[in-house]
C-alpha cells in the first residue's frame, strides 16, 4: 500500500510520468515486496528554471534531477532491500532521463502501522485482522 509522490525536473510530459510510474511501481514490487495493486504513484513535474541545486537553477547544469518519497509500513523492510531500491530506482531513471544530477533524491519513510492506512482503515488494525 505505498504511496509514492513523484518530483520530476522536466517540462510536464505524460508520456514521460506513465514510464517514470511504471519503473518505481516495478522496483516497489521487486525490491521492496509490495503488492502491486496497492500501490499509488503520483508524478509531479517542476521546470528546471525552477529546481535549485546549490543556489543554481538545475537549467543551468544540463542535468535533470528528481525527488521519490516512499511511504511504507515501519518494519516492512530492511535496510537492505531499501538500500537496492534506491540504486536500482536511481540507474533506472538515469537510463530514462539521461544524465542526473547527484542531488536527486529517494527518501523511503518508515511511518508506524498506527498513523497509515487507506480505505479507511490503519495498517495496524489489517495486521491485526491477518492475525486474527
Amino acid at each position: 500500500m505505498p504511496l509514492l509522490n513523484l518530483r520530476i525536473a522536466a517540462a510536464a510530459d505524460r508520456e514521460l510520468a506513465a514510464r517514470a510510474a511504471a519503473i518505481v511501481h516495478r522496483h516497489t514490487v521487486e525490491h521492496l515486496g509490495k503488492q502491486p495493486d496497492l500501490i499509488a504513484v503520483a508524478v509531479d513535474f517542476v521546470e528546471p528554471a525552477t529546481w535549485f541545486v546549490a543556489g543554481q537553477p538545475l537549467s543551468a547544469s544540463g542535468r535533470r534531477s528528481f525527488q521519490l518519497e516512499v511511504k511504507v509500513t515501519d518494519e516492512t523492510n530492511t535496510k537492505a532491500e531499501k538500500a537496492r531500491y534506491i540504486e536500482a530506482v536511481f540507474d533506472s531513471f538515469e537510463a530514462l532521463f539521461g544524465p542526473l544530477h547527484e542531488e536527486s533524491y529517494i527518501h523511503v519513510h518508515d511511518v508506524r502501522a498506527a498513523a497509515y492506512g487507506y480505505g479507511g482503515r490503519t495498517q495496524e488494525w489489517r495486521y491485526h485482522q491477518r492475525r486474527g
